[in-house]
């Protein structure tokens, strides 16, 4: 069964003219005292814009555009005299739509954009006070994916796994690594306390350093044993319910259209309804289902 997907935005980011953009609410005078627009000012002109404006094409005002999300940026490029803007244009007049689909910079991107600047020139220092952070946190963040598998990297680049969690990848092999990748994007959870609960699940030769402990001292034996055990317990049955999830998905699907053909049937469609309505509003439901 094929299905049509709605994408939200154009596939192409776009330049565009800032008298072209308009805002759809004012900056007041307390937003500029916020460290977010600080933070936004001094940044580009050393990095460049991190994050580009979302917009919307302006109804009945052709070459216009409103901006949906990116005001404080709007604000900064104009107060520093810039005449352009990189633009994601929105296929939905929603800045909801557009604030709950957005990936925000994640530790992964952080760190990229980081060894770009320093690769342009630009000084720990300076970055650090772009970012609003101390020159620490920079050059931690410089040596962030060292000893991290480039596949497992590249699973979670836009995911908004900490670095925090990412530190605890280090400490096991490359192909359990993936596997952590995996259980992240699978199960939506890219804390660092699902991160721990992996680690705990780890046996001993897929550790880098076994003789090491896997959790905090402040922790019982007892506890860390019994944490192990039911860790190493969910992550087998979700490999189990994993395997089957392909197969199990196309066997629906196949259902499904079935259903639906049979819905196409006036006949049949009518027969149901007067003899058996409730069968015929669940069969309904799952003949409109767009997910499965």
């Amino acid at each position: 069964m094929s299905t049509s997907i709605k994408s939200v935005f154009e596939k192409e980011m776009r330049s565009l003219p800032l008298d072209v953009l308009l805002p759809t609410r004012d900056v007041k005078p307390s937003d500029r005292c916020f460290g977010k627009y600080k933070m936004i000012l001094s940044t580009i002109p050393k990095v460049g814009l991190i994050e580009p404006i979302a917009v919307f094409p302006c109804r009945g005002r052709k070459g216009l555009f409103v901006v949906l999300d990116g005001h404080l940026r709007l604000k900064a490029l104009r107060e520093l005299g810039y005449q352009e803007a990189t633009c994601l244009i929105s296929t939905e007049d929603d800045p909801f739509t557009y604030n709950d689909k957005v990936n925000r910079l994640s530790a992964i991107q952080e760190n990229r954009m980081i060894m770009k600047a320093i690769e342009q020139g630009v000084r720990e220092e300076d970055i650090a006070q772009s970012l609003a952070v101390d020159v620490d946190h920079i050059r931690k963040s410089l040596n962030l994916l060292e000893g991290i598998d480039p596949v497992a990297v590249e699973k979670l680049k836009d995911k908004p796994v900490t670095a925090k969690a990412l530190r605890l990848f280090k400490r096991v092999k490359p192909v359990r690594q993936r596997d952590f990748a995996d259980l992240m994007l699978t199960t939506g959870d890219f804390s660092f306390a699902y991160a721990q609960m992996m680690l705990l699940a780890t046996p001993p030769e897929m550790l880098l350093e076994p003789d090491k402990p896997k959790a905090s001292k402040a922790l019982k034996p007892e506890v860390v044993a019994q944490l192990e055990k039911e860790m190493e317990t969910l992550e087998r049955d979700f490999r189990i319910y994993q395997d089957s999830y392909g197969e199990n998905t196309l066997s629906l699907s196949v259902i499904q259209r079935y259903v639906q053909r049979l819905l196409e049937n006036a006949t049949i469609k009518r027969f149901l309804a007067k003899n058996y309505p409730e069968i015929f509003e669940e069969l309904n439901v799952v003949a409109s289902m767009e997910t499965l």
